[in-house]
């Protein structure tokens, strides 16, 4: 129980939590990047794929 209490009311405690909270929004961010990178990638190909179709009929 101290150590949450050292957690929330110390200076490097706040700090800590401030760090974790970033590394959590940074990760956030980079899935959501990737995430929304490959749904581009995925459409973009599907669409050549059957442009590629239609030329070829």
């Amino acid at each position: 129980m101290q150590a949450w209490i050292d957690f929330f009311t110390t200076d490097y405690g706040l700090l800590s939590a401030l760090i974790i909270l970033a590394m959590l929004c940074g990760l956030g961010y980079f899935v959501w990047y990737v995430l929304k990178h490959v749904k581009e990638d995925t459409e973009r190909h599907d669409r050549l794929l059957r442009e590629a179709g239609r030329t070829h009929s």
